[in-house]
């Protein structure tokens, strides 16, 4: 019994000092990514949000979220190429986003 306390404990040593990121399996590049992921994929959310609350979207390019969503599928065909989940995952939820954006600027625009 005190050995599986002694263990478990150096166990959670071991964890504590590595951080979350070694933990996971995953080095700063990965993090740094999931994060810069993250943050270009919710970037359209203040966007959608006030379209939505206003219901206007006059303002809004139809040509450019053409070609943002372009991009964004381009990535997500490189991230299944190389097999790179946060890249798929983010750029899935930008895809998304971007899509119902277009689907308000059709409903809310001229």
């Amino acid at each position: 019994m005190s050995f599986s306390i002694f263990y478990t404990c150096l166990q959670a040593k071991n964890l504590a000092g590595k951080g979350f990121a070694t933990t996971m399996g995953m080095d700063m590049t990965q993090v740094i990514g999931i994060f810069a992921g993250i943050c270009t994929s919710s970037s359209m959310l203040p966007q959608l949000i006030k379209t939505i609350k206003e219901k206007k979207a006059d303002e809004i390019s139809k040509l450019m979220l053409i070609a943002l969503m372009t991009g964004v599928a381009t990535w997500i065909i490189y991230g299944i190429l190389r097999k790179d989940l946060p890249i798929i995952i983010t750029n899935a939820f930008s895809l998304l986003l971007n899509t119902i954006m277009i689907v308000l600027r059709i409903k809310y625009g001229k």
